[in-house]
């Protein structure tokens, strides 16, 4: 692949043969940054789980805490009283029958996070093939259908993530921004280390992390 000027001229800073401590890493991604906008900070993990294997795909959920430097826009699923709490929470987008019937008709979905109460997810079967695709459909398994419609509204706009493995068997997840402190960064990241290590399926045998890198939008990677 051929990388431009910019690239080459930052990527030699960066020992290929080295593996950098998570303090190294976050201080060091943060001097490679070389664009003029604020780019996110990646963390991409090699698992080492069987992919054909429907019982060792991992999914899970982590308060980073310092969040990713960007609010995401949640959208609720409830009515009556968890209707009010959602909005009070600071929900971006609150609604129960209407907002399904308005999605089903338009098929737009301009969240980035769906919530729902448990009685509301039989009533948004019908729109589960536009959520599901666009990986908007909530689930017990990210905490995303609950009752605690507050405190889970709050904890996502605070920096509360999901993550799951890919058909690769490797996770990607942002954990901040070039911005932040490296003390931040890296507290973000072994937080999130924690909670992927956490999900390790009981039926993947072996070493389950067999390789992790950090690396802004626009820079090399360092491992």
């Amino acid at each position: 692949m051929l990388r431009g000027k910019r690239y080459n001229k930052i990527s030699v800073k960066v020992d290929k043969t080295k593996v950098y401590s998570p303090e190294e890493a976050a201080k060091l991604v943060k001097e490679l940054a070389s664009t003029k906008f604020d780019e996110s900070v990646e963390v991409h993990v090699r698992l080492g789980i069987d992919v054909k294997k429907t019982d060792q795909m991992v999914r899970g959920v982590v308060p980073l805490p310092h969040g990713i430097g960007k609010s995401k826009k949640v959208a609720v699923f409830a009515e009556g009283e968890k209707d009010k709490e959602a909005r009070e929470a600071g929900a971006d987008l609150v609604g129960g029958m209407e907002l399904v019937d308005q999605i089903k008709q338009t098929g737009a979905c301009d969240f980035d996070i769906a919530v729902a109460t448990p009685d509301m997810m039989k009533k948004i079967s019908p729109i589960a093939k536009v959520l599901g695709p666009k990986g908007l459909m909530p689930s017990p398994k990210t905490e995303t259908v609950t009752m605690d419609i507050a405190k889970t509204v709050k904890e996502l706009k605070k920096g509360k993530v999901s993550f799951r493995s890919d058909d690769s068997g490797n996770v990607h997840q942002i954990i901040g921004k070039v911005s932040f402190e490296p003390e931040k960064i890296k507290e973000n990241f072994v937080a999130f280390m924690d909670a992927l290590r956490a999900t390790k399926p009981t039926t993947a045998k072996g070493e389950f992390v067999k390789g992790i890198y950090i690396t802004s939008t626009m820079g090399p990677s360092i491992k």
